[in-house]
């Protein structure tokens, strides 16, 4: 008889534990030691020492998330933005191009747009959600499609079960930035997707503190990016490690309840008189909400949108809220809002963030813990100060 796969609140807790358990010990210890004892290896990369983030934390989180988004391998990185370029250095070449959708985070656009090219490396743009223009894109030379779940920060949701076809036909590495859904709400490798890719400093840890990576997918693929990164040394520090095996295990309550949250205030927000757009796809006005229903747990916890009166409205808003903190980041226990134009894609160019739609004036607002009552009447009083 087949053993039935354990539900992921059960994974979230019981995959990737030590068995038997170290001595004991509920909880994983810290190994804080750099180096560990020749075994034996004969290959640099096998060796144990934490540059190689293969220490007992690394390998702990790496299967936890493997067995969690139904992958072969999972390797935990430095940040997101080292799982990124690893992914991109590690698997292209100079002469190579890849498709990415158009609205992304600001620092992978940033780092596809103004650092690939001096690899050698290009990019071609996409409309995530028209695959019939995919294919006047593609070139000998293009070996790689990147699209992310819930774009940042419009909360878009592209044809996402169109990618991994795509790439299948075309002989190309399928990858996604699984961050803003989570493995909570969605699950890239059961729908056929080579690499998913996290920010764990976001939803994996959820509690806003430490910056960390994670790279999810096919075994062989996962080890090809293991090499690159052991070179450009993004290596997680094991206390760090520790930090965020110990957030994953809290990732279904958390999001479950963000989820809640977040339908909740975005319905407020798109009854408001003086909110003029919401971007969430669990609210029946978004254009993916159809897609987004049939593909997710849940719409996340990430909401965008925009008030009457423009920047200067945006931040009397932003400065009137009295729970949410005002700073980057987002996923966390407590609720997080921010101006993307001024921290997660300041580096993008003006007039680029507004040719995808993405005005000065747009506020993110990452939904933490908080009873989502109290979030709603703090901004019913922020509102009446815009």
């Amino acid at each position: 008889m087949t053993k039935k796969k354990p539900r992921i609140e059960t994974q979230l807790i019981h995959a990737g534990e030590p068995r038997p358990l170290i001595c004991g010990a509920v909880s994983l210890p810290i190994f804080q030691s750099s180096t560990f004892e020749y075994a034996g290896q004969d290959s640099y990369h096998d060796l144990k020492y934490i540059r190689l983030n293969n220490t007992p934390n690394h390998v702990a989180v790496g299967e936890k998330l493997a067995a969690v988004e139904g992958a072969e391998a999972a390797l935990a990185t430095a940040s997101g933005m080292a799982a990124i370029s690893a992914v991109l250095l590690g698997l292209l070449k100079s002469g190579d191009r890849l498709l990415a959708q158009e609205c992304l985070y600001g620092g992978t656009h940033d780092f596809i747009t103004q650092d690939l090219p001096s690899f050698g490396i290009e990019v071609d743009f996409i409309d995530a959600d028209r695959p019939e223009t995919w294919q006047a894109k593609l070139t000998p030379t293009t070996r790689l499609i990147y699209v992310e779940t819930i774009t940042n920060p419009l909360m878009q949701v592209g044809d996402l079960l169109a990618v991994p076809a795509f790439a299948r036909e075309n002989g190309l590495v399928s990858v996604i930035d699984n961050t803003f859904a989570s493995p909570f709400n969605f699950r890239p490798p059961e729908h056929g997707y080579d690499l998913s890719l996290h920010s764990g400093t976001k939803y994996l840890n959820g509690h806003s503190d430490i910056v960390a990576g994670a790279v999810v997918g096919k075994n062989d693929l996962v080890e090809r990016i293991t090499r690159t990164l052991n070179h450009l040394g993004g290596a997680l520090d094991p206390h760090a490690c520790f930090l965020l095996h110990r957030g994953l295990k809290t990732l279904a309550v958390r999001m479950a309840r963000q989820n809640d949250s977040a339908l909740l205030i975005a319905r407020f927000l798109e009854g408001h008189p003086k909110v003029v757009r919401v971007n969430y796809p669990g609210l029946e006005s978004h254009p993916a909400f159809e897609r987004a229903r049939h593909l997710f747990a849940g719409a996340s916890g990430m909401i965008s949108f925009e008030v009457d009166g423009g920047v200067a409205a945006a931040d009397r808003f932003i400065d009137a809220c009295t729970l949410p903190i005002s700073a980057p980041s987002l996923g966390g226990v407590e609720s997080l809002i921010t101006r993307p134009a001024t921290t997660s894609h300041a580096g993008m160019a003006p007039e680029e963030r507004r040719r995808l739609g993405i005005s000065d004036s747009l506020i993110r607002l990452s939904v933490g813990l908080e009873a989502a009552e109290d979030l709603i009447e703090d901004f019913t009083q922020a509102l009446r100060a815009a």
